[in-house]
């Protein structure tokens, strides 16, 4: 984190947090972005989800990205935490499991920028009722 010298550094650093803060809560059209659900329940967290979630913040910014970046409760994957969903818009959801911060940038280079699938997705186990 930067070293804050004076009135403009402190200035500067809120606009640049609160622009982030701005897409990420306050977005109002959220299906026409990108979207990334982080499982950060306890196992989630315990497993390095903290981590792959400020990754996807940060990156998503540093890489021109409209996103918002949320966390969210217990995916029921704990096996293969941590686990997060990614919502790119007008597809379906993916879940990929296993997430670091080295898979998270396979994910934001491959899938989110070019479309192609990487590995760890979970397959859909449920049906939706009608």
């Amino acid at each position: 984190m930067a070293k804050v010298k004076s009135l403009a550094d402190l200035k500067r650093m809120k606009e640049d947090l609160q622009s982030k803060m701005d897409l990420r809560e306050k977005s109002n059209a959220p299906d026409s972005i990108l979207q990334v659900k982080v499982g950060m329940a306890t196992c989630g967290i315990a497993s390095g989800a903290k981590e792959v979630m400020n990754f996807f913040i940060e990156e998503s910014a540093k890489r021109g990205i409209a996103a918002v970046v949320t966390q969210t409760g217990c995916m029921g994957y704990c096996y293969a935490e941590p686990t997060i969903e990614v919502k790119m818009p007008g597809k379906d959801p993916i879940v990929f499991g296993d997430v670091d911060v080295k898979k998270a940038d396979e994910i934001i280079e491959k899938y989110v920028k070019h479309g192609e699938l990487v590995d760890g997705i979970i397959p859909v186990n449920y049906n939706t009722i009608d």
